[in-house]
């Protein structure tokens, strides 16, 4: 089996754990670890951070949801790895081309403020890597494969992350 094969494997074999429970895994484990050592107790001393926390969350959540509900309306996959039907290209995928993952790892940072916890905050780089090395190269190659040239116009005109 070639590299590029066992890469492909690999893939999808992690893509058995849908993004969204990605992010609330590396939340859990940040969260147990700032929770038994102590690491976020100076945190406590910022009172702002709930409110703000709380409009980030919301913030990150109302994006991810616009995502997925343009997605539905599409009647195109909202499952990672599965080929896309349609290419959505308008609403928040006029900004950025993965929408729901921006709005994920927002809500995130929201959760973590409300919750005044620091270490969830260190682990987050960990599932953007996840997801730049993993999902999104998938997700990609299966979108070039479906729409061509369109999806590459798109792909030069909407950054990946913004």
């Amino acid at each position: 089996m070639s590299d590029r094969e066992q890469a492909g494997k690999l893939a999808r074999t992690l893509l058995r754990v849908p993004v969204p429970w990605a992010f609330v895994l590396t939340y859990l484990v940040g969260a147990g670890l700032d929770t038994t050592f102590h690491l976020g107790g100076f945190m406590q001393d910022y009172s702002f951070l709930t409110p703000a926390g709380s409009v980030v969350f919301i913030l990150g959540a109302a994006l991810a949801a616009w995502g997925w509900v343009i997605f539905r309306r599409a009647e195109t996959t909202r499952v990672p790895g599965e080929t896309s039907t349609t290419l959505v290209t308008w609403g928040p995928y006029q900004f950025t081309r993965n929408p729901m993952y921006v709005g994920l790892s927002v809500a995130y940072l929201g959760e973590a403020g409300i919750q005044h916890q620091v270490v969830p905050v260190i682990l987050l780089p960990l599932t953007i890597a996840y997801l730049n090395r993993v999902v999104i190269p998938l997700e990609e190659e299966r979108l070039h494969a479906a729409f061509g040239a369109e999806y590459e116009r798109y792909k030069n005109r909407v950054r990946r992350w913004r």
